[in-house]
């Protein structure tokens, strides 16, 4: 199977409006889309942003065994919001259309028999792409896809009616569309004594939540502060100074639920096909005060039974968005309270920064027979270059082992300045991986110095 790989980490469905995104967080999106090349396999194409670095595409050749020569690499010309994006204009480039034909060939009536197209989210203009290059039905889903389908996935504000109505177990909270409805239902949770999270209706990493409480101490987990409202005056002039942040200026819906204290962040994703919805891995978020990492499985941290809910509840929300006719990938995002009830939170609809751990790191790297028997972590770490980074896990006798399924891999450079490089971490437990996570991070702090 050919696969055609479309590096578009960054949408307005994602992320809300990308002219907002400031240069360095432009150009990290771009350094995220290079992580497709662990996906690729020869005869493969990715349409990527920017050219990726050539020490990253080297070491990901010697562990994943395809060689960079076998791999098509192109890149559209930079569009209205300049290289680091690959936006709507940059797929609807007719040079890159032009190129792409070249290289798939003339598609025989019916399509391009042995192909797929895997983009990182499946919107309307990936669906256009596809549909010139006579590739519609290599795209699954397309039909969906073409009609802005994919939004309603990554709604936030739509997840909390599709997992109502799939009898799913949500916070309690609402949807406003005005101040006033936002302030009332504001008003209700913080007067009852709980903590309330607004969510942006489409944002990620929890950049776009905030966590409101009615007195002070309360440590956010999943936005990046918390803000204190006394009473009902301080939540008015609070919805009134937010609320075009909360909505982009009124373009979107606002999602009030309480927020849940101590609560540990989870999620099993999946990978929703024409015929069923396949468990592709679970796992555990590491918040600081957003999330800076993950656990997988999530077998390794949380109870069984908590696991066995997760995994039983997420799957019967993925069949209804299935039922819509959404194809692709749902991580769906919950959390263990502190009284062990599951409780769902957002879907995401498109491969996440989990993705790579279950199908390429533990599927690809680590294998089926050792898969079972390993715990992955994964995270970020300061380090002075991708270069500076692989020669201090050689130094450390750190790097991943495909015999032994254990080791560290660096799963992504960074943007110049930036300072940091994706690790995934491999080893026998929990324990085992935070212990790996400790003697990386002195690694490569001693390479800094």
């Amino acid at each position: 199977m050919r696969t055609l790989l479309i590096g578009n980490s960054r949408t307005e469905d994602m992320v809300g409006d990308l002219s907002r995104l400031s240069a360095r967080a432009r150009e990290a999106a771009a350094h995220t889309a290079h992580r497709l090349l662990w996906w690729a396999r020869e005869g493969d194409i990715l349409v990527l942003p920017t050219p990726p670095d050539d020490a990253f595409a080297d070491y990901v050749a010697g562990l994943t065994g395809t060689p960079r020569t076998s791999v098509t690499v192109r890149v559209p010309a930079p569009g209205a919001l300049g290289e680091h994006l690959l936006t709507p204009d940059r797929l609807a480039d007719t040079d890159l259309e032009r190129a792409l034909a070249e290289d798939l060939g003339t598609p025989p009536p019916g399509g391009t028999p042995g192909l797929r197209v895997l983009p990182v989210y499946a919107d309307q203009a990936v669906a256009g792409l596809a549909h010139r290059l006579g590739a519609a039905r290599a795209l699954p889903g397309h039909a969906f896809h073409a009609q802005g389908g994919s939004a309603l996935v990554n709604s936030k504000a739509a997840f909390r009616a599709v997992a109502a109505g799939a009898g799913v177990p949500t916070a309690p909270g609402t949807v406003v569309t005005d101040p006033g409805e936002a302030a009332r239902a504001i008003g209700g949770l913080l007067g009852a004594g709980h903590c309330a999270m607004l969510k942006r209706e489409f944002s990620g990493g929890g950049l776009g939540n905030e966590v409101l409480a009615p007195v002070p101490g309360v440590e956010p987990a999943g936005a990046p502060r918390a803000v204190v409202l006394p009473d009902d005056t301080a939540v008015r002039a609070y919805v009134a100074e937010r609320w075009p942040w909360l909505t982009e200026g009124g373009r979107h819906r606002l999602v009030v639920e309480r927020y849940y204290t101590g609560a540990v962040p989870v999620y099993a994703e999946f990978d929703l096909t024409d015929t069923a919805v396949d468990l592709t891995g679970t796992g555990e978020m590491l918040m600081d005060p957003v999330v800076v990492g993950e656990i997988v499985p999530a077998s390794a941290t949380l109870p069984a039974d908590a696991v066995a809910e997760l995994v039983a509840v997420g799957r019967r929300l993925c069949e209804a968005y299935r039922a819509l006719g959404y194809r692709g990938t749902i991580s769906a995002d919950a959390y263990r309270t502190p009284e062990g009830e599951i409780r769902f939170c957002e879907a995401n609809g498109r491969i996440t920064g989990s993705t790579h751990l279950h199908t390429v790191m533990a599927a690809r790297l680590v294998g089926p027979a050792l898969r079972p028997r390993r715990v992955l972590l994964g995270g970020e770490c300061p380090a002075p270059s991708f270069r500076a980074a692989v020669s201090a896990l050689a130094a450390a006798d750190l790097d991943f082992d495909p015999v032994a399924g254990a080791g560290v891999v660096l799963v992504n450079g960074s943007a110049p300045g930036a300072g940091t490089v994706t690790y995934c971490a491999v080893a026998d437990d929990a324990a085992g991986v935070r212990e790996l996570r400790h003697t990386l991070e002195a690694a490569l702090a001693k390479a800094q110095g």
